[in-house]
């Protein structure tokens, strides 16, 4: 059961569906995608959300507002209440939760960030994520619902450089004369990754999810033939921030080649026709 199945990466699961695993679908409105649409509200209509999670082994919650894409008066706060909700939907179902957090926990921190670094976020985004996370594992732990949060890394294609750039796009340059380096996942290998992990038995409380290594963001958009210009990084700006992802590669089949930015501008421009907002 995937609640906000109509965001975008509920969109790249549904151009790359999990083999083997049948997916359902929430909404609050129809949309035109096909696929198995349940239409609901899960805030306001709990019942229906228990009724949609009936017979499901997973719930994937994706649920929640974007920064810069829910308007001014996207409320943070969602994001802990529909992990909530996803957690009581799978007491009753018997299911097991994932949740989909973000590297945003972290803050603005240099270096390899594992699953136990504290968390300091600097964002209203990443303070909700974070007490998103912390709510949910308490519930799960009362309710007797394992929940895993995936703390997701930036995304080629969804990301605030390919994914955001515009005509005169510009990046920080530091004194080195790079740009700056995140952890990154391809969007289609987060797709393949996601469909493991709804199919694993079990799950670690929290999860870093992206390819080993980072990437620069200038070598991304290069890669994928998008000009920018550069201008000096400020003072507070970050060279670098990696996530450890040696629990993931752990966890897969088979483990993630190390973030290519050849092969991930590559996976976007097969799947940016379709993911186009609807």
């Amino acid at each position: 059961m995937v609640l906000g199945a109509t965001g975008r990466i509920g969109r790249l699961l549904q151009l790359c569906p999990p083999e083997g695993l049948a997916m359902r679908l929430q909404a609050r409105r129809m949309p035109r995608l096909a696929g198995d649409w349940h239409i609901f509200d899960p805030l306001a209509e709990p019942a229906a959300l228990a009724r949609a999670a009936e017979g499901m082994a997973v719930l994937l919650c994706l649920a929640g507002p974007v920064p810069g894409r829910g308007g001014k008066d996207a409320d943070m706060a969602d994001h802990i209440r529909l992990a909530e909700a996803a957690v009581r939907a799978g007491a009753s179902a018997g299911a097991r939760v994932l949740l989909a957090s973000s590297a945003a926990v972290y803050g603005a921190r240099g270096g390899l960030l594992a699953e136990d670094a504290a968390l300091r976020p600097a964002s209203a985004y990443g303070a909700a994520k974070a007490e998103m996370e912390a709510r949910a594992a308490a519930l799960g732990a009362q309710l007797g619902v394992p929940v895993c949060a995936l703390r997701i890394g930036n995304i080629a294609g969804l990301d605030a450089a390919l994914g955001g750039w515009r005509p005169g796009f510009t990046l920080d340059r530091f004194a080195g004369g790079g740009t700056p380096r995140r952890s990154y996942i391809g969007a289609r290998t987060l797709a393949e990754v996601l469909a493991a992990l709804l199919a694993a038995p079990a799950l670690p409380p929290v999860l870093n999810l992206a390819q080993p290594g980072a990437v620069e963001m200038g070598a991304l958009l290069q890669a994928a033939g998008r000009p920018f210009a550069v201008r000096p990084a400020p003072a507070a700006a970050i060279p670098e921030v990696a996530l450890d992802v040696a629990r993931l590669q752990a966890l897969l089949p088979v483990p993630l080649a190390a973030a290519d930015p050849a092969r991930m501008a590559a996976e976007w421009a097969v799947l940016e026709p379709d993911m186009a907002d609807g």
